[in-house]
């Protein structure tokens, strides 16, 4: 039987619930009106108003491909890191000698600290399937910009085509920024192989950054609509 100590239970069960939780309140509650995420949503929908409008849309194309090439980026780079935390765990030894020499680690057992090591690959492997899903539905979005009528054959109810349209580029930008939130937090795992309360602290710390850039920061208040005197 695996002898997990209690710290490590806490810090593990506090780590998981600070994610869920954070991620409840930034995009379901009602505190999520008027943050970060919901400001671009508006600006998404204005985007695809403007584009259907515009008769060359290679410009809404490649703001598409931008979006693509990021995800890529992040989504390679966690295949990278997974292949790195999986070769950590074929250096075992090593890897928790390693550790064992920063000041103020636990030691803990190799039982314990392999599925410490897994519990990170999880979180990366999240974060990959995340990436490559908000790829996906990018693509769809440029699919969608190129079947979209002209600016001169628009019909009468050509409004809901842009609503469609932003609707799945802000799904998949939601898909994004789970993705980026699980790096994140997968930084804040690293804590974990020191002392479990450094995992609580420096999960605690993710919070707050996260909430200070989506609500608090000064992005967020530039990118909200103005709204209009009187």
């Amino acid at each position: 039987m695996v002898d997990i100590s209690q710290p490590d239970v806490i810090a593990g069960v506090g780590f998981i619930l600070l994610w869920v939780g954070y991620t409840y309140f930034a995009e379901h509650s009602q505190a999520a009106r008027g943050n970060l995420i919901d400001g671009m949503a508006l600006r998404r929908q204005e985007w695809m108003h403007a584009m259907l409008h515009r008769d060359n849309r290679m410009v809404d194309i490649q703001i598409v491909n931008a979006l693509l090439r990021s995800g890529r980026f992040f989504a390679s780079t966690a295949i990278l890191i997974i292949a790195g935390l999986l070769a950590v765990l074929g250096a075992r030894d090593q890897a928790i000698a390693l550790v064992m020499d920063l000041p103020f680690t636990v030691s803990t057992s190799r039982q314990i600290w392999e599925a410490k090591v897994l519990f990170m690959i999880l979180v990366f492997i999240y974060a990959f399937f995340k990436f490559v899903w908000s790829m996906r539905q990018y693509t769809y979005c440029s699919i969608l910009i190129g079947a979209a009528p002209s600016a001169a054959d628009l019909p009468g109810d050509f409004e809901s085509i842009g609503v469609s349209i932003a609707k799945l580029t802000s799904l998949a930008a939601k898909h994004t920024n789970r993705g980026i939130r699980a790096y994140y937090f997968g930084l804040a795992g690293l804590g974990w192989f020191v002392h479990p309360w450094l995992l609580l602290a420096a999960a605690l710390w993710v919070v707050l950054v996260l909430y200070r850039r989506e609500f608090r920061s000064r992005t967020m208040r530039l990118i909200q609509p103005v709204a209009p005197d009187g």
